[in-house]
């Protein structure tokens, strides 16, 4: 497999990132998980601009041109011509120390960047079939940290909960927050269905004027499933959730751009509803597939 670094396509066995790597030494860094379908990344704007909004919020670029990024990821499609791939995109803030000041008049970042293709995540179909099983983790999201709410590369703690999960049979965790209410899953957004209402976290940006920080990720399938939701005529709502409306919810299901609707069908020893992916779930998915496909299909490929 060919790999997009700092402007070049190389083979991956011989693409290289210094040991000095802010991303290496301090985690400094954000990165979008995408999937390409038909040769196209499917709203490849929709995540570069999430990265864009963290680079300046986070002090990784106050002016980041993403329009450089979008070729990146086109180049690497088409250097491994491929149709149907999970592209990841990773930026660092490179050999530029986050620790002291750098001499010279002024600062300037010199980012790491890298596109890595790979083939698509198979999933059992099971797992849409039938639902998975979730644990609850406990106060893990915080609101008084910048970084939560953000794609960055400190992912340790939310591996760390997916093996604690999988050694209980799990397939995913549901992160709370210091206040006991739902953030998100380790890896995905998190949805509730209620009395044919689709409930969620409010995540970063979301918030009213005055509240503390929300430490959710704004997940680009999070989006689209709320667009698609509005358009549906379902209502949407984005507040507080407890731990109780989790598990009294008539369906619950999670999102992420690798498994786009994922249908949960018990938390821990609570069986959610009726123990099998309920009508708007299922309705939801279809609507975020079928998008997918016509946002895609047809017209010029990235690869």
């Amino acid at each position: 497999m060919n790999i997009y670094l700092n402007g070049q396509i190389v083979p991956a066995e011989q693409a290289q990132v210094s040991v000095e790597d802010a991303g290496l030494q301090h985690a400094v860094g954000l990165f979008e998980t995408m999937s390409a379908h038909h040769g196209r990344v499917f709203r490849l704007d929709a995540h570069l601009a999430r990265l864009k909004r963290s680079a300046a919020e986070l002090g990784l670029a106050a002016e980041m041109d993403t329009a450089p990024l979008a070729d990146a990821v086109g180049q690497t499609l088409k250097a491994n011509g491929l149709r149907e791939a999970r592209v990841r995109l990773t930026v660092t803030a490179g050999t530029l120390s986050m620790l002291r000041q750098e001499d010279g008049p002024a600062m300037k970042v010199r980012q790491t960047v890298a596109v890595v293709p790979s083939p698509p995540t198979v999933f059992d179909p099971a797992y849409f079939e039938r639902g998975v099983t979730v644990a609850v983790y406990g106060q893990a999201a915080n609101p008084f940290d910048v970084t939560a709410g953000h794609k960055t590369l400190a992912y340790w703690s939310r591996l760390r909960s997916l093996r604690q999960a999988a050694a209980l049979g799990c397939s995913e965790t549901i992160w709370l927050n210091v206040t006991n209410h739902l953030a998100s899953g380790a890896v995905s957004n998190v949805f509730l269905v209620k009395d044919g209402r689709l409930l969620t976290p409010i995540a970063h940006g979301e918030e009213q004027d005055e509240a503390l920080p929300a430490p959710v990720l704004p997940g680009t399938t999070r989006g689209l499933v709320i667009e698609l939701a509005q358009r549906l005529g379902i209502d949407v709502e984005r507040r507080m959730l407890s731990v109780e409306e989790l598990l009294n919810a008539d369906e619950v299901f999670l999102t992420n751009a690798n498994w786009r609707v994922l249908p949960v069908s018990a938390v821990e020893k609570k069986t959610i509803g009726a123990g099998r992916p309920g009508p708007v779930t299922a309705q939801l998915r279809q609507a975020v597939l079928d998008t997918i496909e016509s946002e895609t299909a047809g017209g010029d490929s990235q690869a």
